[in-house]
């Protein structure tokens, strides 16, 4: 598979502004004397500004009103989420900035995208490193279980790198006529309901360490800048819990990185986390090795160093290349709109629970508040406001809320104890189970069962939860022990 290299995108300020007048009827709910000023209508992408940001400026106009100039909407963050909400508003009709700080950013995160996910965004093959086909379950005993027996030969895990990934989405938004800002998002202020909001944020070109302060005024925002979002604190969107994610590139011997060339290893047990899994995920030339947790956020390098050791004899020889870490949120914000803003990917919380996946909910939920936007402002040229955004969280909602709550109830179940996740691993044995993981994961939908399966399934999973039950009952060390290094196990063992 070819080698794709993350390159940094092409830094551009706003749009230089040519000025005209604007009809009386462009300012409804302006104050008088703001309807005199001349408006500063952006020039062709090309003409843009070199020494320094020019604030695109727009007046106060109800929602449904038109508008003698297409609408204007910032994107703050440019992961998968604002990447695909900047593309959807640009081929839409909207002027669209997508602004990002980091252009070469690399999220710790497992990179993992469903088989479906290529074609509803035609993805090109050239940035998916692996397309895995095997994984296997390993237990707190150390039991392994092979997952993926139930797939057919067209059917695989993408696996990606992250900085190569985010930067392919964001060069074809921009080809597509958003305007990438390589700045970062200090706050933004809106006057009245009906009035623009003010983007304040300090802009950098290349090369420059510190940025200058710029402005522009727009008419939505979208927020999409991850887990510490400044756009969901300016609406007070509310506190949500969150993990903490930590994750090791590992470059491995080449008879090592054979054995990881189409396959995935997920980890369970006390020792790597006390609410999820450690993993290994193999990239174009090297593993990633992480783990993260929510409860013992303080004890992440423990963890870490746990799922090192249990993956030890199969990367041994390794050398760390990079460290990541990055919080992930574990549920939806309580507040994901208000007025004129909303949230989508991260900021909004749309990380699912059990498994962990973010990246095709961020990218959707993108897509789904451009289009949203874009609908409702007939191609932007009409103003729109917190009604077309509720009606993108409306139809996010009801698309996959039964697989965020089948995911959380998962969770509570099987990630609570050594004895629940020794009975998840046995479960992961079924191949009825396999091929209701698969197809729900790689096809993003709940897929009903067979009813007298899912009868079988529940007896098997209560006869696999009383077992491994007894076992602890009997002799606790055998299901609640470290395969790690000594350290480790000293720190995990439990008080005699």
């Amino acid at each position: 598979m070819a080698s794709v290299t993350a390159a940094a995108s092409a830094v551009a300020a706003p749009r230089v502004q040519a000025q005209r007048r604007v009809a009386p009827s462009a300012f409804v709910g302006a104050p008088v004397a703001r309807r005199q000023t001349l408006v500063a209508r952006p020039a062709h992408k090309a003409q843009q500004q070199q020494s320094r940001g020019t604030a695109v400026q727009v007046f106060a106009v109800r929602d449904g009103q038109p508008l003698d100039r297409p609408l204007r909407v910032a994107v703050i963050g440019g992961g998968p989420s604002g990447a695909c909400a900047a593309e959807s508003l640009a081929k839409g009709g909207c002027e669209t900035y997508l602004i990002e700080r980091k252009l070469d950013n690399c999220k710790p995160c497992g990179g993992a995208i469903p088989i479906c996910m290529v074609e509803e965004f035609d993805l090109p093959m050239e940035i998916i490193d692996r397309r895995v086909t095997k994984m296997k379950m390993i237990s707190p005993s150390n039991r392994e279980v092979d997952v993926g027996k139930t797939l057919n030969e067209k059917e695989w895990i993408g696996m990606c790198r992250r900085e190569v990934f985010d930067d392919f989405l964001r060069k074809r938004a921009d080809k597509l006529g958003a305007n990438l800002v390589n700045g970062l998002f200090m706050g933004m202020e809106q006057s009245s309901s009906d009035g623009p909001i003010t983007i304040r944020y300090n802009l950098y070109k290349e090369g420059d360490k510190v940025g200058t302060p710029s402005t522009m005024e727009v008419d939505l925002v979208i927020g999409a800048d991850g887990a510490n979002s400044r756009v969901a604190k300016d609406i007070d969107a509310g506190e949500y819990d969150y993990a903490i994610a930590f994750q090791e590139r590992i470059r491995i011997p080449e008879d090592k990185m054979e054995y990881y060339k189409d396959l995935a290893e997920m980890y369970v047990g006390d020792d790597v986390s006390p609410d999820f899994y450690g993993w290994v995920f193999p990239k174009y030339d090297h593993v990633a090795v992480g783990t993260g947790t929510v409860v013992n956020k303080t004890a992440i390098k423990q963890y870490q160093q746990a799922t090192r050791d249990r993956a030890k004899v199969k990367t041994e020889g390794g050398q760390i290349i990079r460290v990541e870490a990055h919080p992930i949120p574990e549920h939806p914000r309580p507040r994901r709109v208000k007025g004129r803003v909303t949230l989508v990917g991260d900021a909004a919380g749309y990380v699912t629970k059990c498994s962990g996946e973010g990246i095709y909910f961020a990218a959707k939920s993108g897509r789904m508040a451009g289009e949203a936007i874009v609908k409702a402002s007939e191609g932007g040229k009409k103003m729109v406001g917190e009604r077309a955004l509720r009606n993108y969280l409306d139809e996010f909602d009801r698309k996959y809320w039964a697989t965020y709550k089948v995911l959380d109830i998962l969770q509570k179940v099987f990630y609570r104890s050594n004895p629940a996740r020794e009975a998840f691993v046995e479960m992961c044995e079924s191949s009825y189970v396999q091929k209701m993981t698969f197809d729900s994961y790689l096809y993003k939908t709940v897929v009903p069962g067979n009813p007298l399966d899912d009868v079988k399934l529940l007896v098997d999973t209560v006869g696999s939860l009383l077992r491994s039950n007894a076992l602890r009952a009997r002799d606790s060390k055998s299901v609640n022990v470290s395969f790690g290094s000594k350290s480790n196990e000293e720190k995990l063992q439990p008080a005699a």
